[in-house]
Formats: structure tokens, sequence, C-alpha cells
């Protein structure tokens, strides 16, 4: 049993290290025991680790690996239990693979998750994934204990079928990115919409010390979600409909330097947060870096929503340089 709030740490890269440990002890000392990191976040794993190693048994460490053989996950999961100070993890994930691994294969990452359980490396095995089919057919499997997929206010009602599926079959559901990347603005909306669904586990990611109170805040006095809180989800359903950028950074890194996470939405930024912060001489640096990109593809096929990020970023230029003008 884990803490209904759960900690996604991805953002604490962007965080000081010793700032981060200090977010993180607040996050134990409020009560929260499951921390969700993957072994691409960069310094996330040893930030945990630094933090929280003194109450191991305390908490619940879930961790993801991007590995597609059974060798290189076993070789991946060392490097994350030296960087995590212990030496297992409650949950070991496979990170986003393009399919569900072969069981029957003695060389598949599936394989290797269960030589992980086997050896008392891992307790329970996962499946990370965007796309909605290959998030139920892992279900549909019953090889793993967890799944972890995209929920939040905007998910349709396909996406919200996971729940029920994964409950009926007692599996954990871990739902990531449950502020669309941080394009949902309303927290308390958007936590009280996950808040109804008791089998779901919401990832919330928090890389300032503000960010992290206002989520044990909502914990410790959830909101019910009423009538205006319906009307506002209702409202960024019809803002966000379609394929946009998520934020989730799996295009990174870029040979043009270009911040893709934050330029392929920048659009969608401008008009749902302070934009201020976005018209300085830095942000507009940034920006132009897109028109050094070669299209060399390497984002396009990383994209887990399969977007065309290069036309996308060409798109999200022309719409920054008309409002820069516009605000100048």
């Amino acid at each position: 049993m884990v803490t209904r709030t759960a900690f996604g740490v991805l953002p604490l890269q962007r965080t000081e290290i010793s700032e981060a440990v200090r977010i993180l002890k607040r996050a134990y000392d409020a009560g929260i025991t499951l921390y969700d990191t993957a072994r691409s976040y960069t310094d996330s794993e040893e930030k945990i680790g630094r933090a929280l190693s003194d109450v191991r048994a305390s908490i619940v460490i879930a961790t993801k690996t991007g590995a597609r053989t059974r060798s290189a996950l076993l070789a991946d999961l060392e490097t994350s239990l030296r960087m995590l100070r212990t030496d297992y993890v409650d949950i070991l994930q496979l990170h986003t693979p393009p399919a569900v691994p072969d069981p029957e294969d003695p060389d598949s990452s599936y394989s290797g998750l269960v030589e992980a359980q086997q050896k008392g490396m891992a307790r329970f095995i996962g499946f990370t994934n965007h796309s909605l089919e290959r998030a139920r057919a892992a279900a549909d499997s019953g090889l793993y204990d967890v799944i972890q997929y995209p929920l939040c206010s905007l998910s349709n009602d396909e996406d919200l079928a996971v729940i029920e599926q994964c409950g009926a079959a007692d599996i954990g559901l871990l739902a990531m990115k449950p502020l669309s990347g941080g394009l949902l603005t309303n927290i308390r909306a958007a936590f009280a919409f996950l808040r109804r669904y008791e089998n779901v586990v919401p990832l919330w990611g928090a890389q300032t010390m503000g960010e992290l109170e206002e989520l044990i805040a909502l914990d410790a006095d959830p909101p019910r979600l009423d009538a205006g809180m319906l009307d506002e989800i209702e409202q960024d359903r019809r803002d966000l409909a379609g394929r946009f950028c998520r934020g989730c950074g799996y295009c990174l890194p870029c040979p043009a330097d270009i911040p893709i996470p934050m330029a392929a939405r920048m659009g969608l930024l401008l008009r749902r947060m302070p934009f201020k912060q976005f018209l300085s001489e830095e942000w507009r640096e940034s920006m132009r870096r897109i028109e050094d990109c070669q299209d060399c593809g390497h984002c396009r096929e990383r994209c887990p929503y399969e977007l065309d990020i290069p036309a996308l970023l060409k798109q999200m230029l022309e719409d920054y340089e008309r409002f820069t003008e516009a605000h100048a």
C-alpha cells in the first residue's frame, strides 16, 4: 500500500541538488511514501538516494529502464541501485518500450525483469507507456504488477477505461502527467478529478518547495469535484483539443540545442501561464534556435505521441514572434 499522493521525481532534475534533497525530505516528513524516477532522469535517482536512504524501509521506490534486452536491463538496474543507495527497488518498470516484449524470449527485457525479481533486486515489475494500445496489452498479459500511463482531466473515455481494467485485474495503476506536462493550471480541479478513482496513484511532479507544499495541502484536505471545476475542465478540453506536446522530454537532446519540451508548447504556454517570463532576451535566443533545425529526425523518431516536432516547432516560432511583436 502507498499514499494516494505520490512524488514523480522527474522535475527535480532541474533543481540544484541540496534543494532537491530538502524537498524530498519534506515530502517524506509530510507522509508521501511513493517516489517514481527513471534511469534516464539524469541525477534524479542520486537525489533520492542522498535524501531518503536513511528511511529506505519506510518508502516505496519505483524506477524505470529503457533497456531492450535482459543484460542491458540488469546493467541499468545495477547503476540505479548504486545511485539510489539501496540493494533493491520496490517497482522496476520498462520505460515506454515500442512493444510489449515476448515473455518467452530469454534475452528480452521482460526476462530481465523476472531475473531481477528472482534475485530480490526488484519486488514488483511494471510497464510504462504513452500508447493506450500497448498499455492495455500489457495489462491484458497478466505479466505485470503495475501499469503506468498518462491520465488527467483531459483524458477521454478510452483512456479512462484503463482504470477499470487495472482495477479488475488487481494491477497497480500509476498516473503519469496528471497536469499534462504543466498545461493544466487549475491544480485543485486536476487533483479532484483523479482523486475520484481509488485505484489510481497520480505521480505529482514538483521542482520547488512551494509546488510541493501546494500538493501536501491538497492531500491533507482533498477538494471535491464541483460544477465550477467541471466547467473549467471542459474549457481545458476545448482549448487543448487535438495533438500537442506534453513536455515529456524524450525528444532530447537536440543537436541544435533547441529546448524542445518548452519550445514545442510555447503557443500554449503564452496563453495559459504568466507570459512575461517568456519574453526575455534569453527566451528569444532559445526560440530563434528553431531556425537552426536540420530536420535530423531524432526528435520525431523518439516522440511517444508521434508528433511531427520540426513542423510543430516552426509553427510555435511563428506564434512566438507574433506574440512578442504584439506585446513589445
